[in-house]
């Protein structure tokens, strides 16, 4: 492990005992199990202060702001002690400078961890007692970089962000660098033609070069001066040096040449990486700059930063949406592919209650919510906005996506430790090959010359861009698709997955259960079972309850449920309430071993071990000591879910395993008709994370969920998955990798990019090492300064356009369609065998 950091974070904790041990020890559990993390443990309060979590961890691996984020998860909220910031900034063009401005930052006092990046993003996380975003600023003004104005909503504003890039980027505002790099490749032209067709004195084409190597060297002298400043010494130092050292020789022609290639490879980077920027910054500019929204009975067009929870948005045909919100007047359908990347525009239609959905925004169903930046359809619509414009999914996810921009991947991270020895190690060979004349008889001029053409052909630039270009473009394409990455760790774990773990409820299935038995006790009737049942599962958020309180309805007709009260829920079993002065449990058959009362009777238990058989999930009903029967509800698997299966097998997903709170006959009832590896039921949420650690042990696995119920799991996964993480601030917050849709389809396109994000980098890796294992022996041989930079240069170009191939990045299913059992089948068939039991038990 690198540099590994102890901080004490002050916790908010539940405050009761119970809860909090929980927390306590899920916390640390889920921290301990996360890569870059070496120890993590509370420090107990005294004397009224707060708990405090002691961790030790590298910051370059898991930034301050995730160790926030599991914390919340887990029933803990960190204070706000330590700062955080995610800025968009101006001023860095390239990995280098990068990393210039990280060691610059992280040098600072009471910065804890910083990390800019090519594109623009800038992490930094600081503790506030010791340093400020002041403070943070001014320094970043002596390094010349500035943030940028994001959205200028004003004129006079729109001319502050033209003069602030227009000083930047230098007397020709921000193409300064591009006009630099072609005059001097005119001057050199000049300066190396004119003698050779014109009677000049020598003076004369020197001062051209001279002019050449202004030029050409401004940029990297600027550079090179504050890397070193920061005990670094990057490439634009050793360029400068077998520059100098070339017109120490008089070779003024050859030492412009290399720094005109130089500057031109430096300015071509630039601009290929910022083609990856456009691609993030695209989704930022999704969002209108205006809405039309109804007030007090008038109707105006106000800005989008203007509008408030509550406002009533009014969204015309063909108009993107301005904000977050659920529909309450109108049908249409809206393309929602921008935010979750559905290819197919999704039918919206109005709430049934808006007071209760205003209430309760995140219970609204997929049909009636929707997106800012996505695209309403043919029908106008009336919406009510839920969130502001600061907070919408979309301005969430874009944060986010420029967050895991500054997150090293495994590989970066491995290649910046091999730099560190790599580049102090060339410039011992260079100072070893100045002193070759002891051993060849040749003039100094020739060694000194070898020395610098050794320097220029060894330096890593290639190797520093090659990983960080294919992340960035990974993520990027990642997000245009409907799918979030949070960062490097997470694409390249992805693309090395072997086992991938799922939740069944709402993940390989609909997560919509349905009433499909009623089965009585002898002498119960079954509309005395269901007011019972309907009666306490009604004061339930479960979604089991939902679907028996509906279905259930629909049985009952006109007959009130049972008056029900004192609910209290039993983790993984289920659930007991008083109904008429008695004590009544509804759950699991393994609910009725742990608590008082007679065991389940022999008849009722054969008729529950029936149903499970036929994949139903049963629900007993007790109310004091009578048995009134067994309720049995059934979700049906993702029509999607046996080809997804498959596709994943296809692209390598050697093993793939079900985890379930359902009994095992459920699980295995599921599995066998989408066609996975193995199934486990009968999980309680610890026994999951428990099988997720023993499946981790052995291989990198996912876990895939909805990212709420499944967090504890997910965050000891390798890479956690969240589905529909765009209908949920949790599973948004906590996943490592978040299916925006609430489609299983995405899953197969998130793991073959990533492997495809991984293959190359892999091939820029080898391309670089490879370019830098030829151009040494090649030098020392006698290959000149001019060559080398030449095949140096354009290295750099062919690793940053590889990567940036992963924008254009394609995938379709090669699996076809699997015959298998449907869905409707599955019921039908098990329907009928229930009706056949049930009627031979009358």
């Amino acid at each position: 492990m690198a540099e590994t950091l102890r901080l004490d974070l002050p916790l908010l904790l539940p405050e009761v005992p119970d809860a909090r041990d929980a927390c306590v020890r899920r916390l640390t559990e889920s921290l301990e199990s996360r890569e870059g993390v070496e120890r993590a443990h509370i420090r107990n309060a005294e004397d009224g202060a707060r708990a405090e979590l002691c961790i030790h961890y590298d910051p370059a691996v898991l930034p301050l702001e995730r160790i926030r984020r599991v914390a919340k998860t887990f029933g803990a909220e960190i204070t706000t002690k330590f700062g955080h910031v995610v800025w968009q900034v101006d001023g860095i063009s390239d990995q280098r400078r990068a990393r210039t401005v990280s060691a610059r930052l992280r040098r600072l006092p009471g910065v804890l961890e910083a990390e800019a990046n090519a594109v623009g993003p800038l992490r930094i996380e600081f503790d506030r007692a010791q340093t400020n975003e002041s403070t943070i600023r001014n320094v970043l003004e002596d390094l010349r970089v500035s943030l940028e104005r994001v959205k200028p909503s004003t004129v006079e504003n729109a001319d502050e962000a033209h003069d602030h890039d227009h000083a930047h980027g230098g007397i020709f505002g921000a193409r300064t660098e591009l006009i630099f790099v072609a005059l001097c490749g005119v001057l050199l032209l000049i300066g190396w033609l004119l003698p050779k067709f014109v009677a000049v004195p020598d003076w004369a084409p020197l001062t051209i070069l001279v002019a050449a190597y202004f030029f050409g060297g401004y940029y990297a002298l600027r550079e090179a001066i504050d890397s070193v400043r920061n005990g670094r010494f990057e490439i634009d130092f050793l360029m400068l040096v077998a520059a100098a050292g070339a017109a120490a020789l008089g070779e003024w022609a050859e030492g412009a040449l290399l720094l005109f290639l130089f500057s031109l490879g430096h300015a071509l980077e630039g601009y290929a990486m910022g083609r990856a920027k456009q691609a993030i910054e695209a989704l930022g500019a999704l969002a209108p700059k205006t809405a039309t929204v109804r007030r007090n009975g008038k109707v105006a067009e106000i800005a989008v930063d203007a509008l408030r929870v509550g406002d009533m948005v009014l969204v015309k045909p063909n108009e993107r949406l301005a904000a977050d919100g659920f529909v309450t007047k109108g049908e249409s359908s809206i393309n929602q592919a921008p935010i979750t990347g559905e290819s197919v525009p999704v039918d919206k239609s109005p709430v049934e209650d808006a007071t209760g959905a205003a209430d309760n925004p995140d219970s609204v169903d997929a049909e009636s919510r929707v997106f800012a930046g996505t695209v309403n359809g043919g029908g106008a619509l009336e919406i009510q906005v839920t969130r502001t414009s600061a907070d919408s999914t979309l301005a969430r996810v874009v944060k986010m996506v420029n967050e895991a921009e500054t997150n090293q991947s495994p590989t970066q991270r491995l290649t910046d430790q091999f730099e560190r020895i790599f580049v102090p190690a060339v410039l011992v060979l260079v100072v070893a090959l100045l002193f070759a004349g002891f051993v060849v008889e040749e003039p100094f001029s020739d060694t000194f010359y070898r020395a610098m053409a050794v320097l220029v052909a060894a330096s890593p630039c290639a190797l520093a861009i090659a990983t960080p270009s294919a992340v960035l473009s990974g993520v990027a394409r990642a997000a245009r698709g409907g799918v979030l990455v949070k960062g490097g760790a997470p694409l390249e774990n992805l693309g090395w997955l072997t086992a991938i773990a799922f939740d069944k409820t709402g993940t390989l299935t609909e997560g919509k259960p349905k009433l499909v038995d009623v089965v009585t006790a002898e002498g119960v009737e079954e509309k005395d079972l269901l007011r019972v049942a309907i009666g306490v599962e009604a004061l339930s958020d479960h979604p089991l309850a939902a679907a028996v309180v509906s279905d259930g309805r629909e049985r009952l007709g006109d007959t009130p449920a049972a008056e029900a009260s004192e609910l209290r829920s039993i983790t993984g079993r289920g659930v007991v309430a008083q109904v008429d002065g008695e004590m009544t449990y509804i759950g699991k058959d393994d609910l009725f071993a742990e608590v008082d009362g007679p065991p389940i009777p022999d008849t009722l238990r054969a008729r529950v071990e029936a149903l499970e058989a036929d994949g139903r999930t049963t629900m007993v009903v007790r109310q004091g000591d009578r048995y009134l029967g067994v309720i049995g509800l059934m979700d049906t698997p993702r029509e999607a879910a046996p080809a997804v299966i498959e596709a994943l097998h296809k692209i390598g997903i050697s093993r793939m395993i079900m985890i379930s709170g359902d009994n095992q006959k459920v699980a295995d009832a599921v599995a066998r008709a989408i066609g996975l590896d193995e199934a486990r039921g009968d999980l309680m949420p610890d026994d999951k994370v428990e099988t997720i650690k023993n499946l981790r042990a052995e291989a990198k696995v996912a876990m895939v969920g909805d990212g709420v119920n499944d967090a504890p799991a997910m965050a000891n996964a390798t890479v956690g998955i969240a589905m529909g993480a765009a209908g949920s601030d949790v599973a948004l917050e906590t996943a490592d990798v978040a299916l925006m849709a609430d489609n299983l389809n995405h899953l197969p396109f998130a793991v073959a990019l990533s492997r495809s994000t991984s293959s190359i980098i892999r091939q820029n890796l080898w391309f670089s090492l490879g370019v830098v294992a030829f151009l040494v022996p090649a030098t020392i041989l006698g290959l000149g300064i001019g060559p080398a930079v030449a095949v140096h240069e354009g290295s750099t170009i062919v690793v940053v356009f590889n990567a940036l191939r992963l924008l254009a990045f394609r995938f379709t299913s090669p699996i076809a369609p699997v015959d298998r059992a449907s869905n409707t089948e599955m019921s039908t068939q098990s329907t009928r065998q229930q009706e056949t039991a049930a009627g031979s038990t009358k």
